[in-house]
């Protein structure tokens, strides 16, 4: 079976997911850092309304996947939270200074979080070498990476993501994810043979406010009045493509 994860950045987008037929969703706040952690009443309301898998980023902020010692803590309290409300798996990533895979956070996230399985996100692109990272995600017991393999998405990355696939040999899933869309998400699973992807099918929403304030800033976006979001639309035609596809 081939099968749909989508970014859910918001509740709004989880829905989206839900309704267009998705798999599972990984849900998450701040897309435009990468995605960090959600609130946990964005997993509660998930958990109780919708009737698709519900996978939780734990990541405390943007940037890198060197982590303090505090905010190591936070995401191993982050991972006891999102187990006393029931979520169906976990999505971290953790590296070393040097890039290469932090072993011994990452066995006390597995330990922590069982018996949920736990998925290893894009950190593992960033990583010094994907391959000798494949090896030791496998040892440690993850059950998925996510990757664009190493590259900017995953068109530029397919090629590698398919090396990938054959290293992992069924020892692990291998998900495609970072720029999959409409266009080419069945030339990337011709190409690289996975069987799950995962994609934001997100949409530019406009506000429905009637009153805008122009000479206030919230942020640094240029439209505040804007929002990116799943598209249920979107989401379907996906689920429909790889439908057909298999």
């Amino acid at each position: 079976m081939l099968t749909l994860e989508i970014c859910a950045n918001s509740i709004e987008s989880a829905k989206a997911a839900a309704n267009g037929g998705a798999s599972r969703i990984e849900l998450c706040n701040n897309l435009a850092e990468g995605g960090t952690t959600p609130s946990y009443g964005q997993i509660k309301w998930c958990l109780d309304h919708l009737k698709l898998e519900t996978w939780p980023l734990i990541r405390p902020r943007g940037g890198d996947f060197l982590y303090s010692e505090s905010e190591f803590e936070s995401m191993l309290i982050d991972i006891h939270m999102a187990k006393q409300l029931g979520c169906d798996g976990l999505v971290t990533g953790l590296l070393n200074y040097d890039g290469s895979i932090d072993k011994d956070r990452c066995r006390q996230v597995i330990d922590t979080a069982h018996p949920l399985p736990v998925a290893f996100h894009r950190a593992f692109d960033m990583s010094h070498n994907l391959n000798v990272a494949l090896e030791a995600i496998i040892e440690l017991g993850f059950v998925r990476i996510l990757t664009s393999g190493g590259k900017e998405n995953v068109d530029v990355g397919a090629t590698n993501i398919s090396k990938l696939v054959e290293q992992a040999n069924g020892r692990i899933e291998i998900m495609p994810g970072g720029g999959i869309n409409t266009n080419n998400i069945l030339a990337i699973a011709t190409q690289t043979q996975a069987k799950s992807f995962h994609t934001t099918a997100r949409e530019l929403v406009k506000s429905q406010m009637s009153f805008i304030n122009e000479a206030s800033k919230m942020g640094k976006a240029t439209d505040e009045y804007s929002i990116e979001q799943s598209s249920t639309s979107i989401v379907k035609h996906l689920v429909d493509l790889l439908n057909r596809h298999q």
